[in-house]
């Protein structure tokens, strides 16, 4: 039975690519898209937030005002971000996996209407609200989207497929850069179609497992997976990975890239260029990540990932110091940007929302994904309202923070955080259950209240 499995390991059907690719399309694209997509045209939306203000009050904002506004209209997609994922849970206990992604349409498409408006209507409040909503769907799919292809696929291409969105995400920021240039499928006759072959009672057999301790259990909320003694070491990682995911400063990068390049000697005419080519580095590495992340497993990128924008961070503040006083500092700082790039699309980015799909099971995984998402966009929403003020204040130390926030991510994933390569669900969570000190069967009916011992070969 193990050599007829090990066989079939690995194969990506048709159906099963082409669930991955219009999950990952439709939702993911859109996030990464709106992520960079204000970065290019941000002297252009000054200008007219200021025009909007004269016809309004008859005079211009002063400086800090203008710098406030936009922070705001930057910022309001991450809070966007942040109320998507509190709303993940709900949408998906009610709705089913697809049915959510279906319903956040509905954020996508208003938004464009009220974007489109807004220069007509002699409006930056619609820009802002378009903004937030935007924020929702995004906060939605960054959420669902993993956890959706995280259960569809099986556990040796789920490392792959779970960094599909990321991918995707990275594409739309790409289309934004160069445009600126001046339900769960569970049942087994939908099991065999995704897989390509027809024996797939081991795989099914798991499933109504993880399914059967459900529904002893009941889908946890927020509130009692804190509470769960055996989620314990999990919800810490999640917490973590995702803020250190955030604020070791990827959408201070993004958000901001023109000024960065700018303060790092770029010429004006040459930085939309120069944006563009780190938004293509940052696809071609997470391409690669899709593709590696099976091979060297998750703990490895995320450390290798880390580890490298820590570095990067250390040199960009030293060359951004010196970049008056040394004529080639200026590539050295875009080098180093490129560098942090690469290190972010290897590991931070793609990898956590991989590791909330397989350290929770389906009954605490909606929450897990609420607490994760939440981490995820607070953090976004703190890095781009406050960086501008921190680049003003701190100049070319402003990525010593960022550094040493990688930095403790690395030392906590070390310390913490296992491999989960090649694992089933029900394996990585016995891993977890020896971390936080609980039995396999849990007096108190804990989330794996029905699961047996794992057995070599499963």
């Amino acid at each position: 039975m193990e050599q007829v499995l090990a066989k079939k390991e690995g194969r990506l059907t048709l159906v099963l690519g082409l669930a991955t690719l219009i999950a990952a399309f439709g939702s993911s694209f859109q996030y990464g898209y709106n992520v960079a997509a204000i970065n290019s045209p941000a002297q252009f939306m000054k200008t007219f937030y200021n025009k909007t203000y004269y016809e309004r009050n008859n005079g211009y904002m002063d400086k800090f005002a203008l710098t406030l506004l936009w922070s705001v209209s930057v910022s309001m997609f991450p809070f966007g971000g942040f109320v998507g994922s509190l709303m993940v849970g709900p949408l998906v206990n009610n709705f089913g996996r697809k049915g959510t992604l279906l319903f956040n349409n509905i954020f996508s498409i208003v938004p464009a209407v009220l974007m489109g408006c807004s220069k007509v209507a002699g409006s930056f409040e619609m820009i802002i609200l378009s903004r937030l909503l935007v924020g929702i769907c995004a906060g939605l799919s960054s959420n669902v989207v993993p956890m959706y292809l995280g259960e569809l696929a099986p556990k040796n291409l789920r490392g792959g497929l779970g960094v599909v969105p990321q991918l995707f995400i990275t594409i739309g920021i790409l289309v934004a850069q160069i445009f600126g240039l001046r339900s769960l499928l569970a049942n087994e006759e939908a099991l065999k179609r995704l897989r390509g072959w027809d024996d797939v009672n081991p795989e099914m057999e798991e499933i109504r497992q993880e399914d059967e301790a459900e529904r002893a259990v009941g889908f946890v909320s927020v509130l009692k997976m804190f509470r769960t003694r055996s989620l314990r070491w999990q919800v810490i990682s999640v917490i973590v990975l995702m803020g250190g995911q955030q604020l070791s400063g990827v959408n201070a990068i993004y958000y901001y890239a023109d000024q960065i390049y700018l303060s790092a000697g770029v010429k004006e005419n040459d930085v939309q260029y120069v944006t563009v080519g780190t938004g293509a580095v940052n696809v071609l590495m997470t391409v690669c990540a899709v593709f590696v992340v099976e091979l060297l497993g998750r703990r490895f990128l995320l450390l290798l990932g880390f580890s490298v924008c820590f570095t990067a961070c250390c040199v960009l503040t030293a060359a951004l110091a010196l970049q008056d006083t040394i004529s080639w500092m200026p590539y050295v700082s875009i080098a180093c940007i490129i560098a942090y790039v690469v290190g972010h699309a290897l590991g931070p980015s793609p990898v956590p929302a991989v590791l909330i799909t397989e350290t929770f099971l389906q009954s605490s995984r909606p929450a897990a994904f609420m607490v994760g998402g939440s981490v995820h966009w607070l953090s976004n929403f703190t890095v781009g309202l406050i960086f501008p003020f921190v680049q003003v204040g701190l100049g070319a130390y402003s990525f010593v923070i960022f550094g040493v926030i990688c930095l403790l991510t690395t030392i906590y994933t070390f310390l913490v955080v296992p491999e989960t390569k090649a694992k089933t669900f029900i394996e990585i969570n016995q891993i977890f259950t020896k971390m936080n000190k609980v039995s396999e069967v849990h007096p108190e009916k804990e989330e794996l209240e029905e699961f047996p011992p794992s057995t070599p070969g499963q």
